[in-house]
């Protein structure tokens, strides 16, 4: 017979808590940029600043998290929103989504730029993983016959970055989502030209 580990409950409340203060890392560095005290984003977390140093020991490190944090947010919806709605509508979901990320990103570009002065890149992997959940959703979107076929993800992902640059703030976000409707219209399948007597 083997004890109970005592530990598994702390470590759930450290990912809690490491979540608590990712997303509140966002909401400050969006608002104060490379300002931000890391008092602030404890007291927004809730959290001691002792645990967020443990967590974070540097700026830069907190920064790259919280930014991959968001980026892991959009790509692993994926699945539960193909699961929980028609595949039209998840991937009208998931450009909310990728809205909101967006978003984020910008609003932690000068803190984000900070990193990358580091030496660290914390876009390495964004493009490709962003483009694998696109080209699920819209798979499904394709073989559901609800979404074209012959449209690339890589075309509705300049498209999204297109709405992104011109419409990620967030007094913007009404412009943001009629563009998005406009792009999604865009993806629908063309019905067959009647033969012409």
């Amino acid at each position: 017979m083997t004890a109970r580990d005592p530990g598994r409950p702390l470590r759930a409340d450290a990912q809690r808590n490491r979540d608590k203060i990712l997303a509140a890392a966002v909401r400050v560095f969006t608002e104060e940029g490379l300002d931000a005290h890391f008092e602030r984003i404890a007291r927004e977390a809730g959290v001691g600043s002792g645990t967020l140093y443990r967590n974070f020991p540097t700026r830069e490190a907190l920064i790259e998290a919280a930014y991959r944090n968001e980026l892991a947010q959009l790509c692993d919806a994926v699945p539960g929103l193909l699961a929980a709605l028609p595949p039209r509508e998840a991937l009208r979901a998931w450009t909310r989504r990728f809205m909101d990320y967006a978003t984020a990103k910008f609003g932690m570009a000068d803190a984000l730029q900070a990193v990358v002065a580091s030496g660290t890149n914390p876009y390495a992997q964004s493009h490709q993983l962003i483009q694998t959940a696109l080209t699920s959703l819209m798979e499904a979107g394709a073989a559901a016959g609800v979404i074209r076929s012959d449209i690339s993800p890589t075309d509705v992902f300049a498209a999204l970055t297109g709405i992104a640059l011109t419409s990620a703030r967030p007094d913007q976000r009404d412009q943001a989502e009629r563009l998005l409707d406009l792009t999604l219209d865009g993806l629908r399948p063309v019905p067959p030209r009647p033969p012409e007597h």
